[in-house]
């Protein structure tokens, strides 16, 4: 079916994806659109063994996952109030746990929707918006926890990894403390020899393989930079003091930032590929830098 080639975006994964829904809306064209429109969720949902469909919530479009204990997930974006947001690109998202034998007492355990309520409490996860991997993670956390996870991906497959690790090119880093030894900017190093290939990259194509580097969602250097400030941001926390939390809030602005650059630069990467260099017929011809030439001289006509 069109519609289940058109959500998997590579063919690398150790287990099948669970089914599509049985239901005869499958066949129609508006809900394959909005299967393709949530792809970047139902996809990596059903890598992991569960099945998902698409409904309509309050006011906004929804994904209900059902796991191997008959209960379900609802993954939705902010219902009340209706957002003007395109489909499955919404300003956060909500994510419940829904038990099977009251649906009433469902459990929020991810929520990255913004709030103007000064009364609302502190959510982590709020600065990571409408990203969808920080979701996936937490739905990961939750069903590992509950034992519901039916096909874990492994460590090398996960979508954001807790605790990446260093490029083995990379020399080790020696400690900056001792002063009988000068720091190695091992990754600033990386960065500029980065630099370099672009500054000599001969076509757009191989300019946007660089950019790849740096803007891939999941190992993209921003992705994981975002990664690095979290984690430093919940070190300082672990201080205790005033100036660890005042500092902790500092490192998540900071990565919320990452976060939000790399959203806004997700099409760098497509847009750079399309360009062509200028070739010689779109050269600034040399003429147009010349003075004008006077005009011609109109000969006399006597009588």
């Amino acid at each position: 079916m069109a519609v289940d080639e058109q959500s998997v975006p590579d063919a690398r994964h150790a287990a099948p994806l669970a089914p599509l829904p049985d239901h005869r809306h499958v066949n129609t064209a508006g809900w394959q659109e909005l299967w393709r429109q949530h792809a970047h969720i139902t996809t990596p949902l059903r890598e992991r063994g569960l099945k998902c469909d698409i409904e309509f919530g309050l006011s906004a479009y929804i994904v209900r996952v059902q796991l191997p204990d008959d209960s379900h997930l609802i993954v939705s974006p902010p219902q009340e109030p209706s957002s003007d947001r395109p489909t499955g690109d919404p300003e956060g998202w909500i994510a419940l746990h829904e038990p099977l034998d009251d649906q009433s007492s469902f459990v929020v355990f991810y929520d990255s929707a913004p709030t103007d309520d000064p009364r609302a409490l502190h959510r982590p996860e709020a600065r990571n918006g409408g990203s969808v991997p920080p979701l996936i993670a937490a739905i990961d956390h939750h069903l590992a926890q509950l034992g519901l996870l039916p096909h874990p991906l492994a460590p090398t497959e996960a979508p954001h990894p807790p605790s990446p690790a260093p490029a083995p090119s990379l020399p080790n880093v020696p400690d900056v403390t001792d002063a009988d030894r000068a720091p190695v900017y091992a990754y600033g190093d990386a960065l500029r020899a980065l630099t370099g290939q672009l500054n000599a990259a001969q076509s757009h194509a191989d300019a946007a393989a660089l950019l790849h580097q740096i803007l891939e969602p999941t190992n993209g250097l921003l992705s994981q930079l975002g990664d690095f400030f979290e984690a430093a941001e919940e070190k300082a926390k672990e201080a205790e003091e005033n100036d660890g939390f005042d500092l902790s809030y500092e490192l998540a602005d900071a990565a919320a930032e990452i976060r939000n650059l790399a959203q806004a630069l997700d099409a760098a990467e497509d847009r750079m590929r399309a360009l062509t260099s200028p070739g010689p017929a779109s050269l600034p011809s040399t003429a147009a830098s010349s003075p004008p030439l006077p005009p011609p001289v109109q000969p006399q006509h006597t009588r």
